[in-house]
């Protein structure tokens, strides 16, 4: 397995500046943001897919830094109700995979999108309980008429491109936990995965190492984030983990994202990198780093050291012993 970084968070940095700062950290490869919720500071897409020349410019900066990029990521919400929204995101979406199969780029990562409760809806509308029934007409009105079709027809835009499309299960869109991921895999097409990231499955009370042998069994587990959630057990034990204060009321919500390896132990981290292992990935753990307890600069390096401790690059031995 290699380790990287998703790297809006040195936005702030010029591209270069960026790439000196990821080396420093002893990393092997770089998610780039082409766009929607992630931004595109260290990319402009329209330019990269226009010149093949400032293409092959921009992959030897990133190889002279000893680095290479894992994925591209244009989370977004291609559904919206909003007509505008949905569309500039479905084209940053499409450009994106045009950029990455031009750039040798395995992988694209974004969500599943929420649509709105009808076609006259304005705003997203996620469902999270069964009843009164009103809710359940909500998701067979968004699962079959918008979200499946949807999907369908990008697995064959994916397909005709080579590109594996790492959807977020992130809870607001439709797609927020591997029987989700699944329902959609099983109508849309194969194309179409997980970008497993922790963070959203452990408030759900989801644990990890299940999360990755189901969805390995599917061979379903296209990219991994690396990020970290620490539960408040007394705001959980008060108020339960459906929270919707603002991440800044850090003493008030039931979870915050933390660094890797402060929300969950050695051991546990261990479990998830051994059953990631077990169903076959072996690609990239990328570092997205959220915490508001660390500065961006030591939540990373405390990241990193701790996956650099838990993390297996090596292939397994023979089984001499059977």
């Amino acid at each position: 397995m290699k380790l990287g970084v998703f790297t809006p968070l040195f936005g702030a940095l010029r591209f270069e500046e960026m790439l000196e700062k990821v080396k420093s950290y002893g990393l092997d490869c770089i998610e780039l943001g082409t766009g929607n919720y992630p931004g595109s500071d260290h990319l402009d897409l329209d330019a990269l897919l226009e010149s093949a020349a400032l293409r092959q410019q921009y992959i030897d900066k990133i190889g002279m830094a000893g680095l290479s990029i894992s994925a591209l990521s244009c989370h977004g919400n291609p559904v919206h109700p909003n007509r505008e929204t949905a569309e500039a995101h479905h084209d940053v979406f499409r450009k994106t995979v045009m950029l990455a199969e031009k750039m040798g780029v395995p992988v694209v990562v974004g969500f599943s999108g929420c649509p709105g409760d009808s076609p006259e809806a304005k705003r997203p509308n996620w469902v999270t309980c069964a009843w009164p029934p009103d809710y359940q007409e909500i998701l067979d009105w968004q699962w079959n008429e918008v979200l499946i079709p949807y999907w369908k027809e990008q697995n064959a835009f994916l397909d005709d491109h080579g590109i594996k499309m790492a959807l977020e299960m992130h809870p607001g869109f439709n797609v927020y936990n591997p029987e989700t991921l699944l329902k959609l895999r099983e109508a849309a097409g194969q194309q179409i995965g997980a970008n497993l990231d922790p963070s959203h499955l452990f408030w759900q009370g989801i644990d990890i190492p299940t999360a990755i042998k189901r969805l390995g069994k599917d061979d379903a587990i296209f990219y991994f984030h690396a990020k970290d959630t620490a539960i408040d057990k007394q705001n959980t034990a008060e108020n339960g983990v459906l929270d919707v204060k603002g991440y800044g009321r850090l003493a008030e919500r039931s979870w915050i994202f933390r660094s890797v390896g402060w929300g969950h132990d050695q051991v546990y981290w261990r479990e998830v990198i051994s059953a990631l292992r077990t169903v076959g990935y072996d690609y990239v753990l990328s570092i997205e780093h959220e915490d508001a307890l660390a500065s961006s600069d030591e939540g990373l390096r405390k990241s990193v050291e701790f996956l650099k401790d838990v993390v297996l690059r090596e292939q397994p031995a023979q089984m001499w012993w059977a």
